[in-house]
């Protein structure tokens, strides 16, 4: 039975304070051409949801998929990482998949990183009354311009867990630097190592239907990111004035994501505008795809030497250990 005390979680936020920043950034993708919105907006307590309903759609395979490896490879994937380390959750997000890996791992502290903080924070307790007997910490922050977790972590080994392919919203080169960064945090605690899910290359309408599927969940979480831009900028988007583009770029081996204009139209904040033209797309996600051999070599020049991997038998998904 769960220890019924209540349990205390910590939470570190590393994005107070930078609110200025955030804005001339945002106001800057927007005003770029193309303009941009980073994907990071897209997870907002709606859009958290939204993610969530994506993952149960029949055309979404890499939740399901990677969840199938991990149970078919449970006690080789765990023998590979060991038990009692520091288990570092990157992007955590309601932390489920992390709390199937702790009765494996049996870590001694558990880090949750995300950047929606209060989704991270109600996440965090309703896992910690399950686990009494490991310690839990939060850190809000934006791992993808740094890992901020040097006060959060001790001398001990630690376990990155990177699930969910989400190293695809990285550009090649900018996942070999966050990569690298992970491994330099490895290297400061002897016998780390990092375990992480990565989409495979596969047929174009396969991958189209994943990210614009026929219920319509994915056009609705990238719409969603005009709400939260504009609950974070004082803008005006009007949701009814975009749709949703999502599809398969083989020649750069990655899906991109859209909002494309409906019609001419001004896009107002505090002291700024921006007039977008019928047609225009904003430009919202990458997701890249990786064929086994590339996304070891990422590994390997991000400094990483000892890589393992597990696959399902199709080979549409795969995990990677790397120390």
């Amino acid at each position: 039975m769960p220890d019924s005390k209540p349990v205390q979680v910590r939470l570190l936020d590393r994005l107070a304070g930078g609110e200025g920043d955030e804005r001339a950034s945002l106001i800057a993708g927007l005003r770029a051409t193309p303009p941009r919105i980073e994907p990071k907006y897209f997870y907002d307590e709606l859009g958290c949801a939204l993610y969530g309903a994506i993952c149960q759609l029949p055309e979404y395979y890499p939740t399901r998929t990677e969840a199938a490896i991990f149970r078919e490879h449970r006690a080789s994937i765990a023998e590979a990482v060991g038990q009692g380390a520091q288990l570092v959750d990157l992007g955590a997000g309601d932390c489920r998949k992390a709390q199937g890996w702790m009765p494996y791992l049996q870590p001694s502290r558990y880090v949750a990183v995300d950047i929606a903080a209060a989704e991270l924070e109600a996440a965090l307790a309703r896992v910690a009354p399950d686990f009494p007997g490991i310690e839990m910490l939060g850190v809000v922050a934006d791992f993808t311009r740094g890992l901020p977790l040097d006060d959060a972590l001790d001398a001990r080994r630690c376990a990155f867990f990177y699930p969910g392919s989400s190293i695809g919203n990285f550009a090649p080169g900018e996942a070999t630097a966050f990569l690298a960064r992970v491994q330099a945090q490895c290297a400061r605690r002897p016998g780390s190592g990092l375990l992480i899910g990565v989409d495979a290359k596969k047929d174009k309408a396969r991958l189209d239907a994943a990210y614009d599927d026929a219920l319509g969940v994915t056009a609705a979480f990238n719409l969603n990111v005009l709400l939260h831009v504009n609950r974070r900028l004082g803008s005006d988007f009007a949701l009814d004035g975009w749709k949703h583009v999502g599809f398969y770029e083989a020649g750069q081996g990655r899906i991109e994501m859209h909002l494309e204009a409906r019609r001419d139209q001004v896009v107002r904040w505090p002291d700024g505008e921006r007039c977008f033209c019928f047609g225009e797309r904003i430009h919202t996600e990458n997701s890249y795809k990786y064929a086994a051999a590339e996304f070891e070599a990422l590994l390997r020049a991000a400094g990483f030497r000892d890589v393992a991997r597990w696959t399902d038998a199709p080979q549409d998904y795969f995990v990677f250990y790397a120390r």
